[in-house]
């Protein structure tokens, strides 16, 4: 394997001074993930899910952010897979977005909460049909023989449910509800930027800078 430690970047591209930076968290996060989506980036919409079972093992995968807005972070998912058994356990987690090419990262903690049933019926009906049926398809996390089992699911589901597939039961949202935020900015010789905000008791947002 090639000699993984001399692979190394100089962070060059902005700054971020608490001068510039927003008040709140929210309208920092909007800026920034606004000009991810400008910049076209691949995915801008990607966020790593950090989630802790029951025997205190850590876990995480890359699911894709469906809202935003001053109640908390937006995801859908089967309830019945692994990080929807382990929000059932310990509804607490950690979401990461890397906009390598912008050369930023945002970390966001809270507690995580189910959306209503009415916001996620709304949006699987926004689906496309192949996606609904999915839904029905999969047994999310579970172990399963071959490809081809999916395969026949998802024609079963087909048959059974036709061009309008009601959402599964076990089918839905999580929205984190955020206490801290972090905004990490790479800048040159290892000297980043990384402001934090977290949510005080009279829920106003603290925010400081911590070193890199």
């Amino acid at each position: 394997m090639k000699d993984l430690s001399d692979l190394r970047k100089s962070y060059e591209r902005a700054e971020l001074e608490e001068a510039a930076a927003a008040s709140a968290p929210l309208l920092q996060f909007e800026t920034w993930l606004h000009e991810a989506i400008a910049a076209k980036l691949p995915e801008p919409n990607a966020m790593t899910l950090a989630t802790v079972g029951g025997e205190g093992r850590p876990s995480t995968r890359v699911v894709l952010i469906k809202g935003c807005d001053a109640r908390g972070i937006v995801w859908y998912t089967n309830y019945y897979s692994r990080k929807g058994q382990e929000l059932a356990g310990n509804p607490f987690a950690a979401l990461q977005f890397h906009w390598v090419e912008l050369e930023r990262v945002v970390r966001i903690e809270g507690r995580v909460e189910k959306v209503s049933e009415a916001e996620s019926d709304e949006y699987f009906r926004s689906r496309p049909l192949d996606s609904r049926l999915g839904a029905w398809a999969s047994p999310q996390s579970q172990v399963i023989a071959s490809r081809a089992i999916l395969v026949a699911n998802a024609a079963k589901a087909a048959a059974q449910h036709g061009l309008h597939p009601s959402r599964p039961p076990h089918w839905g949202g999580f929205r984190l509800v955020p206490d801290s935020w972090e905004f990490w900015q790479g800048r040159a010789s290892r000297l980043h930027d990384r402001l934090r905000y977290r949510l005080q008791p009279d829920g106003q947002w603290l925010r400081e800078r911590l070193a890199p």
